[in-house]
């Protein structure tokens, strides 16, 4: 149902570090770039992350709440997924591991920006 997610960026080229390593780790890559924005995805794949300068020119800001779940292969790409994150600037919101029943396995991290995500596992 989700198409793609955009993030906001103060720093373009810091995103797109950050992005391109995640991106890659989860087997796809750029799909779009202008001045502007660059989007990572595989068209006609699962919903993608851009990120983007905001275009009211403001600072960019954080969304309270707001998170975004990347769907890892196993509970070693969340590993690594979160590692990763942390290596590129990212800050630990919580290590991989079980969450609830129903084999649930996450780790959560924010990205440079401070935007939130988690990488998961189902199984």
């Amino acid at each position: 149902m989700i198409g793609y997610v955009t993030f906001g960026t103060s720093d373009l080229a810091r995103a797109a570090k950050f992005y391109d390593a995640i991106a890659k780790e989860m087997g796809t890559g750029r799909m779009m770039e202008e001045d502007t924005f660059i989007a990572w995805g595989t068209p006609g794949g699962a919903a993608g992350i851009a990120a983007t300068l905001p275009f009211d020119g403001k600072p960019a800001g954080v969304g309270n709440g707001t998170m975004v779940a990347l769907a890892a292969k196993d509970k070693e790409q969340v590993q690594r997924l979160h590692d990763l994150a942390l290596s590129l600037g990212g800050s630990d919101e919580g290590a991989p591991g079980p969450r609830g029943e129903g084999g649930f396995y996450a780790g959560y991290f924010r990205d440079p920006d401070g935007n939130k995500l988690n990488a998961f596992f189902m199984g």
